[in-house]
């Protein structure tokens, strides 16, 4: 048997919302050059799904979609580049007014901590 491979290209196919719609502060970021108004306080990861957008980085292996899974932390399957700087945890990163983040593709450097 083969392994299931999920490739999403439908945005928001999950259809994740917020529990409160009608309350809050909200910030604006940029994911990939397109807006994304997201809640204050609420993590990349969080804003990001909230917005229809489930891949956040390709792996290295074999260029598959990957999007946060354990929200925690644990997986790292949410790394993003938020303001330059690569493979940053969405789950564990507030957003913030101004934000940009883009997704990560190609192999970690590990001596640097960069895409390659």
């Amino acid at each position: 048997m083969h392994p299931i491979t999920w490739r999403c290209s439908v945005r928001n196919v999950l259809h994740f919302k917020r529990l409160d719609e009608a309350s809050g502060d909200t910030v604006e970021l940029t994911f990939e050059g397109e807006p994304v108004t997201a809640r204050a306080g609420e993590t990349v990861a969080a804003a990001l799904l909230a917005a229809g957008h489930i891949s956040g980085r390709q792996t290295p292996v074999s260029g598959s979609p990957r999007g946060p899974y354990c929200m925690m932390g644990a997986c790292f399957d949410c790394l993003v580049e938020i303001d330059g700087e690569a493979n940053r945890q969405g789950c564990m990163t507030q957003v913030r007014d101004g934000m940009v983040v883009r997704r990560m593709t190609g192999a970690r450097d590990v001596d640097r901590g960069s895409a390659a």
